[in-house]
């Protein structure tokens, strides 16, 4: 459950923005993120709105991700994996240890939802490979 004792507002953007950078500097997922994300500075405010909503129940977030993300071609496990890696790096290093787990559970879940529906949109959901840990 979000919980709004989690941790603070500013520290929600702190994580948001760390992640992403982190993502706009990896080689693998920077030009892949670079190619959907047309506005950077309209995206992480609702990147912000999102894990606020998900993190301490603020409920600022309305969007459907799902359709979204199923729509991208190409992508793979690997790709989610990796996500998963850099989410993992960026909240390691977090001072709030709450809000890292929280929030890597979170993420975990996110990818696995998000990698089933793009199975499914891509009509080969018994070819879906099973998510594991990131490493």
């Amino acid at each position: 459950m979000p919980a709004a004792d989690l941790c603070s507002e500013e520290e929600i953007v702190q994580l948001v923005h760390d992640f992403y950078d982190a993502v706009r500097r990896d080689d693998v997922l920077g030009p892949i993120f670079d190619r959907h994300v047309k506005n950077w500075d309209a995206h992480l405010p609702t990147m912000v709105d999102f894990w606020s909503s998900a993190l301490r129940g603020t409920a600022r977030f309305r969007g459907l991700p799902m359709p979204k993300h199923a729509a991208l071609p190409g992508l793979s496990i690997e790709l989610f994996q990796r996500w998963l890696r850099l989410f993992r790096q960026t909240t390691g290093a977090l001072p709030n240890a709450a809000l890292a787990a929280k929030a890597n559970d979170l993420a975990e879940r996110i990818a696995h939802s998000l990698w089933y529906g793009y199975r499914m949109r891509q009509d080969k959901p018994g070819q879906a490979p099973a998510m594991s840990a990131p490493g």
